[in-house]
Order: structure tokens, then C-alpha cells, then sequence
């Protein structure tokens, strides 16, 4: 519940993005184009034929928004996947939480959809928000949107039907939401529809304190009618809040992810068409919109996402077949952009980024599982020469899951250059730690020479990986062999490529690394193993993925790290299949042994778990950055920021 109502709304998230900047490997050599003016010659007009001027060219009331991440079109409220430009779509068309961040990611009350809010704490330990919203809200569809329609949200997230398909929420949170969502009873005893325009919900006393606490109080209205065949109402008959008329079943909500005509939302665009063949949507303001938490409504009338070839979409932002890049990251794409911007026909937006690009590895098969071998592949990539080529000055290395903007990171600045582990480059380093940890046989059991290291596993560590070689004595020899999973097109990748899976120094360590080179949606379903969209997705088949994470405000990885067994694991929040206890128990104190308003507490806990992720090294960050937005200089007033998207910023935007 905290990661539907936090996590959801924010949407902290893994926010898997496709790994940032796709563009050259090595710097280019810039030509020169002529310019588009002719140089003016002698010859004037006669004086008695009087100039024509030519009509104004008309400017379309559009943004054609360029996305360097393949839309999926799952817009299934991020219960299942997270895909960013997905995520950007949702956005558009859903935008009536209750609590959303402002431009400096503040957390706020949307003031368009609430009329009140009050918090009681109980006898008990438990906390209960009271949310009256605003009468005459409406969806696109003219529908009335009343407060059974915010607790209709939480009865479908946490139903059984959503997790018998495989959806990532929990109702461990809120009070009587693990029962409602195991089927052992049909209400939620701690939701509650006061009346037509209010609701209530009381949080779990397990589950507070909580640092980002005000986004307990926010849940968005849903049509139930889009997600079940059935008359479904909302009642309560004061046990708690519950579903009449019918049964909620899997495959129907399942089928509600893929609505695309006549999709019932309530957000500044509707979604007038997805085109599935060539994976681009366009949308139009929704007339029935009331604002955003100031009240804005978008004047841009139009907004098409399509795809943006990384190799050639500097060229379709000059012709106009693109209007708007965003986070731009690669050093060769960012120079390109600031030579655009040279011309006054385009302009620029530049902000130091939330977030940050790495390699993600899965830790509970195959050779990734151990902590060994994950520090020796950091050893053997140099980083900072990676970060050099890459970003080309405009971004630099990072040791952890933080990026440059992050308030945490600056006031713990000279504190984390003390504690972190670099990982300098050294091959050295690499195979010290690989022989301490048993990387010192050969294929057939002998002390390990050249080629390929092998380790003595246990059956258990062993599973089913693929490359495993079993000696004619019983023993089990695991092969160092890394199966990578990258993205298609992605100069991430292809310097990946170069700098460590085919790099000598990676060979001479006894280690291999196989790239396999997929769609940025097929990698995100092996990465979350989502059986749902094809049993292959649900085997173990690689250990690692590279790509990149933002951060929302709410900085919460308190599930991300779930140890096995634990429903937070089973439901898909540890993506990297962690089992390590401090790294778990840090991530939950961070958030939850803090009062709101304890900066300093917050901070103190956010270091040490940034101090243990690095030891354990679930992922190796390679960087984070300077983003620059480059756009037709038609556009006005669309400044994203860290904490302030596309989606966000765009409502403000004209076009002139």
C-alpha cells in the first residue's frame, strides 16, 4: 500500500529507463553546414513593384515528443511494470492524486482535487487520514468522479485478482489490507467511504513512523467499469470499504492495461490513439480536465510520443519531425544540441540529474549471486575513463544509488568519499577477489591456469544455470561466465562492449561476459521475470542488465531489498533478488525510524544504507549527469527539472 500510495504516486521506483544516451562511442568529427540564408546580392527589387511578404509559416499546436525509451503501452497504473515512457503516458491522462510533488518536488495537496485532509493518531499506534475532495470533478468521459471512485482504486490494486496476475502491490500497510488481499475477507477494514466525497484510511502501526508520512493520504480516482464486465459499486456498511455487484476477475483488469479507444481517465490528455505497429500514441487536451494542483490546464493541444532513433534524432529535431528531446545525456548528442541551440531555432533546458545509469546485476543464480564476482566485474570496468567518453564533461561517477541532484548527496558529499569502496580500475583487484572467493579451477577440476575460471558449487548455488559442468566424482563446477542482457541500439551497450565484455583485461581475469542484445521491453521482462507476457521471461537467464534509474522526491527503497520469503520478495519489488539482511533492514529504518521533518535523522540512515549497498554492490553505478532538454524554439515556457517532468511541465507550455 505504501508503494501504491508513495511509491505509485511519486512512483520511486525502479523506474526502469533504457540505459541513458545512445549515441556514438567516440566523438566525431563536427562538419560545418552551409547556412540555410543565401548571401544577398546587388540586384534590388524595383522601386515600383512593392515588396510581397510572405505569409507567416503556421505553427502547428503540437509537441512531437522524441522518446529515447520504446513506448510497451502498459498503462496498467504501474502495478506490474514501470517502462518510463509508458509511465510519461499515464501521467498525461491520470493526474487526480491527492498528493503530488510541486516543481521543486515538494509534496503538496493537489488543492483541485481536495477540499480537506485531517490526520488522527489512535489509541492503538494506527494513523487515520480523512480526505473530503472537491464536487464536480468528472472524467474525460463526462462520468462524475466521487470519493467511492479514489476507494474503488485500493479495492482493485490490493484485490486477489490483481495478485493472482502477478501485479507488484501490498496491503501490508493499510489496516485489514493483507486479509483483503489473500481473499479472507471481502472489505478492507481500514478503508472506509464516509460519504460521497469523503474517504478514510488508517495505516498499519508497524508502518509508522514514516519520513515521506502526507502521501499516505493519497489515492486517484479509477471507473471501475474499465476494469470489470461486472455493475460494480463501492459500499460500506461500516466493517470497511468493499466491492458489490459482481466479481473483480484477473484477466479482465489484465485486459484494462491495454485500453486504448475511449479510455476512461482524468488527466489533462486523453489518449486518442496508440499506434501498436509502430509503438506511438497521441494525445489531446481533455476539455473535462479541471487543473492541475494550481489550477493550470495545458494550452498545447497535441502531444505525440514517438520513438527516437538515437542515431538520427538530432537530424528529425531539425526537421521538424521531432520538437522535443528530453535528458539528453550522451556527451556527443549534448554537444550536438548546444550547437542547435546556436542557431536561435531551438533552446535548451539543462539540470543535474535524480538518478543514474548502471549495471544491474540479479544476485540469486549463476555467477552474480556472488558478492566476489560482482566487486571483480567493478574492478574491471575504469569508470571514470567509461564516464569520461560517455558524458564527455557533463556528468561523472557516481558510488551509489544517488544521483548529482540529490539534496542527500550533497551534504553527504565529503562523508561518502570516506566510507565508499571506488573500485578504482585494477585487474589486479579483480582477480584477488575472485581466488579468495574459489574462482581457482579449470573446466576439469584442476588448479586454474589461463582460459576460464570455474568455482566448486553447492547443488544449491548451482540451480539450473545453464553453463554448469558436472565432474564424473559429483562436483558441481560453475564456468565464470556472465549471460548480459542489453538494449538494442544503445551506445551504453556498445561501449559496454568495448570497455569491459570484450576488453583484454576482462579475458585475463579468467572471466566472460555474453552480450545479448534484445528490445528494451523484452529486457524488462526478463529483468522483472514477468511470466505473464511469455513463460520464457519467468527462467533465470541473466545475471546482467544494463540501464539506468531515476528517483522521484520520496526516496524509498524500504522493498526494494526484500530478503526472500517475505511477501515483498514473492510480489517482484527485489528486482536484483537480494538476500542480504543490513541492506534490508537499512533500507526499511530509513524510512521508517524517522519522524517527517528529520532531515537529519533521514540522513543519517540514507548514508549507512548507501554504505552497505556499496559493499554488497547490487548494481555498478557508471554514472550520473548534466541532462539537457533540446526543443524547437516554437516552444515556450517548458522547463523540466530533476523533480519536475515532461508530464508535469508541459501543462504550462504554449507554443508560439
Amino acid at each position: 500500500m505504501k508503494k501504491i500510495l508513495a511509491l505509485l504516486l511519486a512512483l520511486c521506483m525502479i523506474f526502469a529507463l533504457a540505459a541513458c544516451g545512445e549515441a556514438k562511442t567516440t566523438e566525431e568529427p563536427k562538419t560545418e553546414e552551409p547556412a540555410a540564408e543565401e548571401p544577398a546580392t546587388e540586384e534590388t527589387t524595383p522601386a515600383e513593384e512593392p515588396a510581397v511578404e510572405e505569409p507567416a509559416k503556421e505553427v502547428t499546436n503540437q509537441i512531437i515528443y522524441g522518446s529515447t525509451t520504446e513506448l510497451s503501452g502498459d498503462l496498467g497504473n504501474a502495478w506490474w511494470t514501470n517502462n518510463a515512457a509508458d509511465k510519461m503516458v499515464r501521467d498525461l491522462i491520470d493526474d487526480y492524486d491527492v498528493v503530488v510533488t510541486d516543481q521543486g518536488g515538494e509534496f503538496v495537496y493537489n488543492e483541485t482535487v481536495v477540499k480537506d485532509v485531517t490526520s488522527e493518531e489512535n489509541e492503538d499506534g494506527t494513523k487515520t487520514y480523512t480526505v473530503t475532495i472537491n464536487e464536480g470533478l468528472v472524467y474525460n468521459n463526462g462520468d462524475p468522479i466521487t470519493a467511492a471512485d479514489f476507494v474503488a482504486y485500493e479495492l482493485v490494486a490490493l484485490s486477489p485478482a490483481v495478485k493472482a496476475g502477478g501485479a507488484k502491490t501490498t496491503g501490508e500497510i493499510i489496516v485489514g489490507g493483507s486479509e483483503y488481499q489473500n481473499g479472507e475477507v471481502p472489505y478492507i477494514s481500514g478503508l472506509h467511504l464516509v460519504d460521497d466525497y469523503t474517504y478514510s484510511i488508517t495505516i498499519s502501526a508497524d508502518y509508522l513512523p514514516y519520513y515521506f508520512d502526507m502521501t499516505y493520504a493519497s489515492l486517484r480516482p479509477i471507473a471501475l467499469k474499465q476494469y470489470a464486465s461486472a455493475p460494480l459499486t463501492v459500499k460500506d456498511d461500516g466493517e470497511g470499504a468493499y466491492l458489490d455487484g459482481g466479481e473483480l476477475v484477473t484477466e479482465e483488469i489484465d485486459a484494462a492495461r491495454w485500453i486504448y479507444t475511449d479510455r476512461i481517465s482524468a488527466g489533462p490528455y486523453n489518449l486518442v490513439e496508440f499506434d501498436q505497429a509502430n509503438l506511438t500514441a497521441t494525445l489531446k487536451i481533455n476539455p473535462n480536465y479541471a487543473g492541475n494542483f494550481e489550477g493550470q490546464k495545458p494550452s498545447v493541444e497535441t502531444i505525440l510520443v514517438v520513438k527516437a532513433n538515437q542515431e538520427t534524432m538530432l537530424d528529425a529535431l531539425k526537421t521538424g519531425s521531432i520538437d522535443f528531446l528530453a535528458t539528453l545525456t550522451d556527451g556527443d548528442q549534448v554537444n550536438a544540441a548546444l550547437d542547435l541551440e546556436e542557431t536561435g531555432d531551438f533552446t535548451t533546458v539543462s539540470y543535474e540529474r535524480n538518478g543514474y545509469g548502471k549495471l544491474m546485476f540479479q544476485c540469486d543464480f549463476g555467477p552474480t549471486q556472488f558478492k566476489a564476482v560482482r566487486h571483480a566485474v567493478a574492478y574491471l570496468l575504469d569508470r571514470n575513463e567509461f564516464a569520461n567518453q560517455f558524458c564527455q564533461g557533463f556528468g561523472s561517477v557516481v558510488d551509489g544509488p544517488y544521483g548529482l541532484s540529490m539534496w542527500m548527496y550533497k551534504d553527504a558529499k565529503e562523508e561518502l568519499a570516506e566510507r565508499l569502496n571506488t573500485y578504482s580500475y585494477s585487474l589486479d583487484a579483480a582477480i584477488a577477489e575472485l581466488e579468495a572467493d574459489g574462482w581457482v579451477l579449470d573446466a576439469e577440476g584442476n588448479d586454474y591456469v589461463e582460459g576460464i575460471r570455474y568455482k566448486e558449487v553447492t547443488p544449491e548455488e548451482a540451480g539450473d544455470y545453464k553453463h554448469n559442468v558436472t565432474l564424473a566424482d559429483g562436483r558441481i563446477l560453475m564456468p565464470l561466465i556472465i549471460e548480459w542482457s542489453s538494449s538494442e541500439g544503445n551506445s551504453v551497450s556498445e561501449l559496454l562492449a568495448v570497455m569491459l565484455a570484450n576488453g583484454e583485461q576482462t579475458a585475463k581475469a579468467g572471466m566472460q561476459i555474453n552480450q545479448n542484445v534484445m528490445s528494451f521491453s523484452d529486457l524488462l521482462n526478463y529483468m522483472y521475470r514477468d511470466a505473464s507476457e511469455g513463460e520464457q521471461y519467468g527462467v533465470k537467464t541473466y545475471g546482467m542488465y544494463n540501464l539506468a534509474t531515476n528517483f522521484t522526491a520520496a526516496y524509498d527503497m524500504s522493498f526494494n531489498y526484500a530478503l526472500p520469503g517475505t511477501s515483498y520478495y514473492e510480489q517482484g519489488w527485489n528486482t536484483n533478488f537480494t538476500n542480504d539482511e543490513a541492506l534490508d533492514q537499512l533500507s526499511m529504518d530509513m524510512v521508517y525510524a524517522v519522524e517527517p521533518g528529520d532531515s537529519e535523522g533521514y540522513l543519517k540512515l540514507w548514508v549507512d544504507f548507501i554504505d552497505e549497498w556499496n559493499d554488497y554492490l547490487p548494481e555498478i553505478p557508471l554514472y550520473s549527469n548534466v541532462y539537457y532538454d533540446v526543443m524547437n524554439s516554437k516552444i515556450h515556457n517548458l522547463e523540466c527539472n530533476a523533480l519536475w517532468d515532461f508530464q508535469q511541465a508541459v501543462v504550462y507550455a504554449t507554443i508560439g
